[in-house]
């Protein structure tokens, strides 16, 4: 199998898999965000009891459209976070595996997923922070709206309108407010769960070559081997990485109407956090993060998976 046709491969594969995994969990990707934010100190976001409680309330006052804010750049980041991280994470493991026979070692998936989160984070924080905002919109903000009409065929005016506007407010360098711990964030989280991953996926390939010798990796899991597979390695993820994720959600706040920010900087976020709120703050939302995420990235993995399986035959007719 050539380089080239491995990562056409594996980059498909990824932005399927990223696309189908935000389109079914996004609702839980809203309570997590405004969750995140919501430090009890500041007036302009609704007060939620649970991530239920969050999902009625939005609902009501905002309706289903509240529940999908954001959900353009949403899909654009995940799809392309996803297709980019396969493509980096496939080659840096084939460079890696040049003029190697044995099997890659931990320490290889660790360094091809940091390296992997690193490029991939730099590429897409402009799109996670245009998100941000967009999830933040609520009837207590105080910010004026970011204009647009919502609808499939006006989407994309939407969210292009969201872009101009924080240009000329903020400039450019506002679509990189939080990249530091978004940097922090994609390489550990990535590390941690690829590697987790990578592992468990060896020992279950091993135990069930055991039992079935004749058979190829690639036929011995199933959907529900990836599913668990996907589950178990995010939780680790999660439980290591999450402060990053809230520090970064909390940078990138919109500016109050007079342009002064909520937070100055991600150290800002950090002190201000660790005062008025001690450890818990910077595990604010992470219910619905584990609801969102825990099966998402089950969804993810099976997709992958499974459409390299399909991919596969196809180039070997080729």
């Amino acid at each position: 199998m050539s380089l080239s046709q491995w990562q056409w491969e594996t980059a498909t594969a990824g932005a399927v898999a990223g696309f189908a995994t935000v389109a079914t969990m996004y609702p839980l990707d809203i309570v997590r965000t405004r969750f995140q934010v919501n430090d009890g100190r500041v007036t302009n976001f609704p007060a939620y009891k649970n991530t239920a409680h969050a999902i009625f309330t939005i609902t009501r006052l905002e309706g289903l459209k509240g529940l999908y804010a954001g959900f353009l750049p949403a899909v654009l980041g995940s799809t392309v976070s996803w297709g980019l991280y396969f493509f980096f994470y496939g080659r840096a493991k084939q460079r890696y595996s040049k003029n190697r026979e044995e099997k890659l070692s931990s320490g290889h998936h660790l360094a091809s997923a940091a390296e992997a989160g690193a490029l991939v984070s730099l590429y897409t924080n402009p799109i996670w922070l245009i998100k941000t905002r967009l999830q933040l919109q609520n009837p207590l903000h105080q910010s004026r709206r970011y204009s647009g009409i919502y609808g499939l065929l006006f989407i994309l005016r939407y969210f292009a309108n969201a872009l101009r506007t924080i240009l000329r407010e903020e400039g450019w360098t506002a679509l990189y407010r939080g990249l530091g711990p978004g940097l922090l964030m994609q390489v550990s989280h990535g590390a941690i769960q690829f590697t987790a991953y990578e592992e468990l996926r060896r020992i279950m390939v091993d135990y069930k070559e055991k039992k079935q010798k004749s058979e190829g990796a690639s036929n011995l899991l199933n959907s529900f081997d990836y599913a668990l597979l996907g589950g178990s390695s995010k939780i680790a993820a999660i439980l290591i990485t999450y402060p990053f994720q809230v520090i970064r959600t909390r940078a990138q706040q919109r500016p109050s109407k007079e342009g002064i920010p909520r937070y100055m900087n991600s150290w800002h976020v950090v002190k201000e956090t660790a005062r008025f709120e001690g450890i818990r703050g910077f595990y604010k939302g992470i219910t619905p993060n584990l609801l969102k995420n825990v099966p998402a990235s089950s969804i993810t993995f099976i997709v992958y998976e499974n459409v390299l399986k399909l991919l596969r035959p196809k180039r070997r007719n080729d």
